[in-house]
């Protein structure tokens, strides 16, 4: 059965989508803001989400930035914003459809089997804890432990680590690390990322000079390795 993460702060919006997947049977779970929809992700690794963007704790877009940093599971955005930039804000996030309201409940279901049929096989994907011989990335609760006791990292090298974490042997290009991490309007600042990669080595290497896990490729990019 199909399971749907339905997340919006407008009961009755809610509580129509509930009854029309439940009477298609899905199975639905529902969450009325960012926090929230977060933790049953988590918990649960619904097949889809459908996610209004004005939440009452944090704006959608965050919600699905956290989502991407450790899955893939297909994103269906459902919002009153009707500006382009701001459907565009979403989709570069990661969002894999935006749906406008007021919105047609056939429209909406037909979007929502064309994502999960898009959607890729989730092996692998739904390991949310990244376990290595000297530390554990929890890529949900955005921690890192090392030796048993949790490490501060900052914001940015949180994001660094986890677009590593999520691409587990894969090269990942300069470019792409630049402009995920800081933002589009970056692609040339390589600086930036030695100054993070060597914090993050120093953080959690056992050798920081002979790094196992953070690989530069040289010229190329970066590649984590468990």
């Amino acid at each position: 059965m199909t399971c749907v993460l339905v997340v919006d702060d407008e009961p009755a919006i809610v509580r129509a989508l509930v009854i029309n997947l439940k009477a298609r049977s899905y199975e639905v779970d529902a969450a009325h803001d960012g926090a929230g929809a977060l933790k049953l992700a988590a918990a649960r690794h619904p097949d889809v989400v459908v996610l209004d963007l004005g939440l009452p704790d944090m704006d959608g877009v965050e919600v699905i930035r956290g989502l991407r940093g450790w899955t893939r599971v297909p994103i269906l955005v459902l919002s009153a914003r009707h500006a382009s930039d701001e459907k565009v804000q979403a989709l570069d996030a990661g969002a894999d459809d935006y749906v406008t309201k007021p919105f047609g409940m056939d429209e909406l279901l037909a979007r929502l089997r064309a994502a999960v049929r898009r959607a890729e096989p989730a092996s692998g994907e739904d390991d949310v804890i990244v376990e290595t011989g000297g530390f554990t990335v929890d890529l949900a609760a955005k921690k890192v432990n090392r030796d048993g006791k949790d490490v501060r990292v900052t914001p940015a090298e949180w994001h660094l680590l986890e677009v590593l974490v999520r691409n587990t042997g894969r090269l990942v290009a300069q470019k792409q690390l630049l402009q995920e991490v800081w933002g589009p309007s970056y692609g040339t600042e390589t600086n930036y990322l030695r100054v993070y990669m060597a914090q993050l080595r120093r953080k959690l290497e056992a050798d920081p000079s002979h790094p196992r896990h953070f690989i530069t490729e040289p010229g190329m990019g970066y590649r984590f390795e468990k």
